[in-house]
């Protein structure tokens, strides 16, 4: 359960590295159904989504509908906007958006989940701000991937 800049970085995740560790990706969003071809169309995003409009998963895993800061927060490292910044991109990326509803309520936390093999929870994060992600590294390595993934937007420089 994740906003949509999370999932755009998602998407880059090797499907190959998720394989070998035997990783199914499943994503929960609280959009309307209807959206959900239309942003992989848009996006490229390549594994399961699912939602939840009226966000009753949400509710049930604890998931809050506010933002709490606090000084020792940090950030994840793919955040890449301040709450301000990245409040006025959301809203933005919405209008400007075919799939103007796909974020939903702004002010629904969400989290991350590693649940398996059967029904043991293995990790559990709730965000407790538009800032508070877990990395996404940090969340494969605690699910058994070995490799770490690149997912930083630079150039690769390869010196031959």
């Amino acid at each position: 359960m994740t906003d949509t800049a999370s999932l755009l970085r998602l998407k880059s995740c090797p499907r190959e590295v998720l394989e070998d560790a035997d990783i199914k990706l499943v994503v929960i969003g609280q959009s309307a159904h209807q959206h959900i071809e239309t942003f992989c169309a848009l996006t490229g995003f390549p594994y399961e989504i699912y939602v939840d409009p009226e966000r009753k998963i949400y509710q049930k895993l604890g998931m809050k509908r506010e933002e709490r800061y606090t000084d020792t927060a940090r950030s994840s490292p793919h955040v890449k906007s301040g709450v301000f910044w990245g409040q006025l991109k959301s809203v933005w990326r919405a209008m400007s958006s075919p799939v103007f509803d796909f974020q939903g309520d702004l002010h629904q936390q969400g989290g991350a989940i590693i649940i398996g093999p059967g029904p043991e929870v293995h990790f559990y994060h709730l965000d407790t701000n538009r800032l508070d992600h877990m990395p996404i590294n940090g969340l494969l390595q605690l699910a058994g991937v070995q490799q770490s993934v690149d997912f930083s937007d630079k150039p690769k420089i390869i010196h031959v």
